[in-house]
């Protein structure tokens, strides 16, 4: 998150700086020539400085992508544990429901003896 703000942030400095300097251009104490040529050589210097923009805002698109990538792989192996604990967890107690009590035995035999008695 800090990459992704200091590029935002480098994104600002860039665009808050050729504002000011086009406004300080427009408010000097120079002739109509000279701020035109002043103007043209920004002008000119915009489409660099457009590049530099958009590389660096590409390169924290990449990084957070990346990020991403590696969370959702994080999450993905987790979410396999859990399931495969889960189904483990299911077969044991399944198992464990399958097998006879021996109480249960011994109850039912009695009661079977006792019915006899009858």
């Amino acid at each position: 998150m800090s990459n992704n703000r200091s590029g935002i942030f480098i994104g600002g400095l860039m665009l808050g700086a050729t504002i000011g300097a086009l406004t300080s251009l427009l408010a000097a104490p120079r002739t109509g020539r000279e701020t035109r040529k002043l103007l043209k050589k920004s002008a000119d210097a915009l489409p660099e400085l457009a590049e530099d923009i958009s590389a660096s805002v590409q390169i924290q698109a990449d990084r957070l992508s990346a990020n991403a990538l590696r969370n959702w792989d994080d999450t993905l192996e987790r979410l396999r544990e859990a399931i495969a604990a889960g189904v483990e967890a299911t077969q044991s107690e399944s198992q464990a429901l399958k097998r006879p009590n021996p109480a249960d035995t011994k109850n039912t035999d009695s009661l079977n003896q006792n019915l006899e008695r009858l």
